[in-house]
């Protein structure tokens, strides 16, 4: 009797971790291969020991004689990389001690599983690399066309799972999938904005409440950012009255904008007064809770601005900016805002709402478009880290030879100034799938090293990393099988993005700053 009082002593005195401080939780479903690992740390361990097995095992020589991979690691929070998606895999944590060389083993053996989806099929869907990366080899791209993170080898290592408070089914269009300086992952699924950790919950949403739209919803579309002051800033859009200088055709034809389409019918019943109702952008600003916080409304500004003078091209009396996307330079108070149909950029002072600068063409009374004869049809303005402007100029209005380019410039000392081209790169050095006469898509941001990455848009599937010397540092197509051909075609882009390095995406896996995101 004694003596087993003395091992129950001893089992009580053993350092375990508590179930709840084990991670992945015990029979969890996955959406990544590429895993943080954690127990309770344990005094005087000096080091930590990860053994995973692949297959679902319950007692020990099993275990052993299906491990895939092992790593001791000074911490007891271990990354590891598993190698697929769709199987289910053993693990366990063991601590050792210098002192008495011994090993203890943590909690026994975990269980965890990994999901599929079928973007993650590689005999279905594949990130083919066209150019293997000589910079970046250990950076991850977020592609909106797939819903998922792809390593540099074109490896896929996480997806888009289903979470809960979020509608999301594969006929909703995904866009802007990209990290945020917070470890988090933002997106715009159908007019949803959302934020998610790396692994799965959500943290925020936005309201989509129709305060500015006077409408039920705030329409979100094709931008949506997280500030660093932990705000949130996203495209909506107005339905606005337009005065027509002359009577469109009838049942004339609005462009649909992210989703919302205006009825036919009340279309022609406002043409028939002289008006049209068109979308326009606004652009958002919320704090954690949801609450609006700042907004601007740019509709006003164009009717009072020289695009009152704009003449639609088929001659309709319509305007449609096409406002595609913004960026908020925090640091100096200013947002920068593409329109792509007037091939246009708009500088607007924050928080005051003025416009102090615009770029593109200046319309005049009686005066045909002609164009700004520098970009054409751009989109993801940005400021580089030197203070240049630059963007994805989709180069459309170039009839000729309307292939993509990437543009920087340099800005004017005054509003009235114009930009000044000072680099720029011809996407067609980039590789396959280049199509002239394409306005859809596409993005580019600068890297560290001032080189960029850039995806190519909707009709190219595209991307790659360009040197500043003009150097392509990788590329890749994403692609998918065509059932009937057997053939692979390209898989539509709107965006993609970048988390450049490894110890970033370690940010993205340990995300605990963000865990009871948001604040009460």
């Amino acid at each position: 009797m004694s003596k087993l009082l003395l091992i129950l002593n001893f089992l009580f005195l053993i350092p375990y971790p508590a179930e709840s401080q084990v991670l992945p939780g015990e029979g969890s479903k996955l959406h990544y291969r590429i895993i943080g690992f954690s127990v309770e740390p344990v005094p005087q361990a000096v080091n930590y020991t990860i053994e995973i097995a692949a297959g679902n095992y319950f007692t020990e020589d099993s275990f052993k004689k299906n491990i895939i991979q092992s790593l001791t690691s000074k911490s007891n929070k271990i990354i590891a990389e598993v190698p697929s998606f769709g199987g289910q895999y053993t693990w366990r944590i063991a601590a050792n001690k210098e002192k008495n060389n011994s090993k203890l083993i943590l909690g026994g053996l975990h269980h965890f599983s990994i999901g599929m989806s079928p973007h993650m099929d590689t005999n279905i869907v594949r990130f083919r690399i066209t150019k293997p990366a000589e910079k970046y080899k250990d950076a991850y791209i977020f592609l909106d066309g797939t819903r998922a993170l792809y390593d540099m080898k074109g490896r896929p290592v996480w997806y888009l799972p289903d979470v809960k408070g979020i509608k999301n089914d594969d006929n909703i269009e995904m866009g802007d999938l990209k990290p945020t300086s917070k470890g988090t992952i933002t997106f715009i699924l159908g007019s949803q904005a959302c934020e998610i950790n790396y692994t799965g919950d959500l943290l925020w949403k936005g309201p989509d409440n129709g305060i500015i739209s006077g409408d039920t919803l705030e329409h979100y579309h094709h931008e949506f950012t997280r500030l660093n002051n932990g705000h949130y800033m996203v495209m909506g859009i107005e339905t606005v009255l337009w005065k027509l200088n002359t009577l469109p055709e009838k049942n004339y034809h609005l462009p649909m904008l992210s989703g919302k389409q205006i009825n036919q019918d009340s279309i022609n019943s406002y043409v028939q007064k002289g008006y049209l109702p068109l979308p326009f952008a606004t652009i958002l600003e919320y704090d954690e809770k949801g609450n609006l916080v700042w907004s601007w409304r740019p509709s006003k500004y164009f009717k009072d601005a020289d695009t009152k003078y704009y003449k639609e091209p088929r001659g309709m009396g319509g305007f449609d900016p096409h406002m595609n996307g913004f960026f908020f330079d925090e640091k100096n108070k200013e947002l920068y805002i593409s329109c792509r149909d007037i091939s246009r950029i708009i500088k607007v002072k924050y928080p005051e709402g003025t416009v102090i600068a615009n770029y593109g063409e200046i319309y005049k009374p009686n005066a045909p478009v002609t164009g700004n004869k520098l970009f054409c049809e751009q989109h993801s303005c940005r400021i580089s880290d030197k203070g240049s402007l630059y963007l994805f100029n989709n180069n459309t209005c170039n009839r000729s030879q309307a292939i993509p380019t990437i543009l920087v410039m340099e800005e004017p000392k005054t509003g009235t100034g114009k930009l000044k081209k000072i680099w720029e790169y011809d996407c067609k050095g980039s590789g396959e799938n280049v199509f002239p006469i394409y306005n859809t898509g596409g993005n580019v941001f600068e890297l560290p090293d001032h080189s960029f990455f850039v995806c190519m848009g909707k009709q190219y599937g595209s991307t790659f990393i360009v040197s500043q010397d003009k150097k392509i540092l990788w590329s890749g197509i994403a692609e998918k099988r065509n059932p009937e051909t057997g053939g692979w075609d390209f898989i539509s882009l709107y965006r993609a993005s970048i988390i450049p390095d490894r110890k970033e995406l370690e940010r993205f896996i340990w995300n605990d700053e963000n865990a009871s995101y948001p604040k009460k």
